[in-house]
């Protein structure tokens, strides 16, 4: 019989660095859309993952000359590579047991909310009376707080007593009761240095304007990101101002290179998700060099993260840029439509 202790010890031989474990009954008051107990209404246990989002994987951004290491090993490649596998892995052994259990990781493109929380528009319906619309989203760092693995900072970002701010969530849901942890109330994490509000490249997190919500009778609070203006800057680009054209974002006039970024255009994503042109320089890296000045992490290094003043490109000179030439196709015409075959989702 599985239980909790061996169960830990199965998700970090097979890859995971933290693990924490839920009851379900924490859910309780959850918005429907954002409730996993409409996915498994049988469910006894959340398992909560944490993967490290590599301390060395920021590096490049930091020095402004290698910007793909994050987006590939710390962003997509977790998500959509070596978070799976162990998911999938620690699923098959406690379904082995006799229990069902569902391997989510950290996906959820096929959600019915848009980044504020509301529903799309013309999206999808719910199959029956009473349930949700598909897909449910999962509150992944609100997982990792009733997991007990740590809290959720200021910037919105969960942080762990372990690694701050860098790690990726990935869960399980089953029907095998497992003991659950105590919500975290470890030292304090984030002490609202308010040096991810500075930093953020969009100014997207606003120092007088929160969110408060109750979860397993925790009051938390959190600011009110503004998710739209972090999707432009998060990816490099910021708004033209008026009688400027950009060329930044593909078939957009109105966008342009922000100061933190070196690309002319966006590069293509990397593993679905991972084009976080500005490596976190608010919500991550500011924030992991203030907890590590603190001392504070478990997770310490010989160096500091941080040496010299962060960098910012000067585009003073810029000048729209016609459409490039795919990376790998070139300019040839036929070569650029056999790989847009190629890249096609399969039916």
């Amino acid at each position: 019989m599985l239980d909790a202790k061996t169960v830990k010890e199965y998700a970090k031989r097979l890859g995971a660095d933290i693990v924490g474990i839920a009851s379900m009954d924490r859910f309780e008051g959850a918005p429907p859309q954002m409730d996993p107990r409409y996915i498994m209404p049988k469910a006894k246990s959340m398992i909560v993952m944490g993967f490290r989002v590599m301390r060395g994987s920021l590096r490049g951004i930091e020095e402004g000359t290698f910007f793909s290491n994050y987006s590939a090993m710390g962003y997509g490649g977790i998500t959509y590579l070596y978070m799976p596998i162990t998911v999938i892995n620690l699923c098959k052994i406690i379904e082995d047991e006799g229990f069902e259990a569902i391997p989510i990781g950290h996906q959820s493109d096929w959600r019915a909310i848009d980044n504020v929380g509301k529903l799309r528009n013309n999206y999808s319906k719910p199959v029956e009376p009473g349930k949700p619309s598909p897909d449910i989203m999962i509150h992944l760092r609100i997982a990792g707080f009733v997991a007990g693995l740590g809290e959720i900072g200021y910037s919105k970002m969960f942080l762990t007593p372990e690694f701050g701010p860098r790690q990726r969530l990935g869960v399980i849901l089953t029907e095998l009761e497992l003991e659950p942890d105590p919500i975290y109330n470890g030292p304090q994490l984030c002490n609202r240095c308010m040096a991810c509000v500075r930093d953020c490249p969009g100014q997207c997190i606003p120092a007088d304007k929160t969110v408060k919500v109750t979860v397993a009778g925790h009051d938390l609070e959190w600011a009110d990101v503004d998710m739209d203006k972090c999707n432009l800057y998060f990816r490099g680009g910021m708004e033209t101002a008026e009688g400027e054209t950009g060329s930044y974002f593909e078939g957009q006039t109105n966008v342009k290179p922000s100061p933190y970024s070196p690309f002319y255009k966006k590069p293509r994503n990397l593993y679905n998700t991972g084009q976080a042109v500005c490596g976190a320089r608010g919500c991550t890296r500011a924030c992991m060099v203030s907890l590590e000045s603190r001392g504070v992490l478990k997770n310490k290094f010989e160096s500091p993260f941080r040496t010299k003043k962060p960098w910012l490109v000067d585009w003073t000179d810029y000048q729209p840029v016609a459409e490039t030439a795919d990376p790998v196709a070139g300019t040839d015409p036929a070569k650029q439509e056999r790989l847009k075959e190629a890249r096609k989702e399969p039916d």
